[in-house]
């Protein structure tokens, strides 16, 4: 079990490290990784056409029967929302400041990113 959770963390790492490069290169400005709070966690928090952007990187593998998308559910972008405010507060951003949601669904080698994912 243990070395199942290192494997699924070593894998997850791996998958947001590219999907990080893959941002840079789609113009996006990576501020923080992994932003950690006691209720949840954002994978990357960019910025990216004037907008302040939490995102969630999800992998599946290839021909999965759903994509990482439908793993954002509800409580999830709940959980996101609470802890990108944290961000904001911890960091004195204004909260006019325009943010946005993306989720990024990596299955195989492609990687889609869905902007504006969830209010």
């Amino acid at each position: 079990m243990k070395n199942e959770i290192k494997n699924k963390r070593a894998l997850g790492t791996f998958y947001e490290e590219k999907v990080a490069k893959y941002l840079i290169n789609k113009g996006y400005e990576i501020v923080e990784r992994n932003f950690f709070t006691k209720i949840g966690e954002i994978d990357i928090i960019a910025h990216n056409d004037g907008y302040l952007c939490f995102i969630e990187v999800k992998y599946r593998m290839e021909n999965a029967l759903a994509s990482g998308v439908y793993a954002v559910d509800k409580k999830k972008q709940k959980t996101i929302y609470k802890v990108a405010q944290i961000y904001m507060s911890r960091n004195k951003i204004k909260e006019d400041t325009q943010c946005r949601f993306d989720v990024v669904s990596v299955e195989g080698e492609k990687i889609e990113v869905i902007k504006n994912a969830f209010p």
